[in-house]
């Protein structure tokens, strides 16, 4: 399975007559975009800003990040099964707006899973997305679920998300990009000697999938990832927009879909393939609230790792707390098969650092990699807000609580509500220090 990814970087973006890009600047007509999100009925109000890095502006509630990018080659629409019809992704030629992307940010309503973003000031570079030039569509529903609820669905604002990413998209579908990465993975029994003499290694992603609800899970191809079982799959269509992020779990712990669509650790993967690794492929399989569930999908998954001929794995949790006894138990069960393993996640050790990091544990999970500490502090200075800072308090953010934001604009917080902060997809936005 061959796939082009064209670049286009984006060193600017302005608002003008046609949306359009040239040299390294995206114009963007605004009319002409918020018509498009406006094609949803439940969307009141809408408003588009530019941010750039340095800007004193905090987002917040944000809840999605996508890449714009248009499909040039090899399929219909970038998230093939969600917002065009079923199509296989990962092949042919797809064009990407990169070194920018598109947040959605509610002009009131927050919720369990939103966060924050600051664009400047001490915690500007927390996330990947105040290092960046953004799009950020500020917009409010009727959907009296979506105002009342702590766990929303966001369904109108995400999907308004997606339209508005693909629509811009088509800019740069005929032009030249300036750069083309090639991921170009063939068969297993079509690989070289020399590569399969190599380590096989497989990427076992457990997205988040335990809601039993329909509309907050992740969703593969469209379908709700709760009702799937593990699957292998090829890189390419992990690349290539097969995975939309869900609506649920405390935002610092969750993966966005523009980190799917971008994914460093698939990217690193495929670095080393056919120099240090022979890459098989992804395990997809799925975080589950039940025991018999859990142990079932970890069984299963185990047994396509040994079957493609793994011999090593990276296990990906996106979540913290229920989810935790799946990946203790992924990475115990591919470590009895053989399987070389390590395991990439955030922790959970309390505000002093002393509680126990993973709700599950065991002595065979001796190779883990942390990308944060949900409970760290953070104290806020006051800046320009863009949506309302005090859904933060009121709403059931993970990350704030009633009292935690001041008079002046500054607020308390825990690294919890910051959005995708911990970048469990392979973003190293932190370090460890010793003392």
């Amino acid at each position: 399975m061959r796939l082009e990814i064209g670049n286009f970087p984006v060193k600017s973006m302005v608002f003008g007559g046609e949306t359009s890009y040239r040299d390294g600047v995206l114009t963007l007509n605004r009319e002409e975009l918020l018509a498009v999100v406006r094609e949803d009925e439940h969307i009141t109000e809408a408003d588009l800003r530019i941010v750039y890095p340095g800007d004193k502006v905090r987002l917040c509630p944000v809840k999605e990040s996508v890449q714009m990018r248009c499909k040039v080659s090899g399929g219909e629409g970038i998230f093939p099964g969600v917002t065009s019809p079923m199509n296989l992704a990962g092949e042919g030629r797809t064009h990407c707006l990169t070194d920018c992307s598109l947040l959605v940010v509610g002009r009131h309503w927050g919720g369990f899973q939103d966060g924050l973003i600051d664009m400047a000031g001490p915690y500007q570079h927390y996330t990947i997305w105040g290092d960046m030039p953004n799009l950020v569509l500020v917009a409010d529903i009727d959907e009296l679920f979506e105002q009342r609820e702590q766990q929303k669905k966001n369904h109108a604002l995400r999907w308004a998300a997606m339209r508005l990413a693909e629509h811009i998209g088509q800019c740069v579908k005929d032009l030249k990009p300036e750069s083309v990465d090639v991921f170009d993975l063939p068969p297993l029994d079509a690989r070289d000697e020399k590569t399969r003499a190599l380590p096989g290694v497989v990427c076992v992603l457990q997205p988040q999938t335990q809601m039993e609800a329909k509309g907050y899970n992740t969703l593969i191809y469209g379908w709700d990832g709760h009702d799937i079982l593990p699957t292998f799959m090829h890189p390419n269509e992990l690349l290539d927009g097969c995975l939309v992020s869900g609506s649920f779990m405390p935002t610092s712990s969750k993966i966005s879909t523009y980190e799917y669509q971008v994914n460093p650790m698939i990217r690193r993967l495929y670095a080393e393939h056919g120099k240090t690794i022979n890459f098989l492929g992804v395990v997809m399989s799925t975080l589950n609230p039940k025991m018999d569930e859990k142990f079932r999908c970890v069984k299963m998954a185990g047994q396509i790792a040994v079957a493609v001929g793994a011999k090593g794995a990276v296990v990906i949790e996106e979540g913290y707390g229920n989810p935790d006894v799946d990946y203790t138990a992924m990475l115990v069960e591919l470590e009895r098969l053989g399987i070389k393993t390590i395991g990439l996640s955030d922790e959970c050790v309390g505000r002093d650092g002393a509680s126990q990091p993973l709700v599950s544990l065991n002595p065979a999970t001796n190779a883990l990699v942390t990308t944060g500490n949900v409970s760290q502090m953070y104290n806020l200075e006051p800046m320009e807000v863009i949506g309302e800072l005090e859904a933060l308090a009121r709403d059931g953010n993970s990350g704030g609580w009633e009292g935690c934001v001041n008079p002046d604009g500054s607020a308390v917080m825990e690294n919890n509500g910051m959005f995708c902060a911990n970048h469990i997809s392979g973003f190293s936005m932190r370090t460890c220090a010793e003392f």
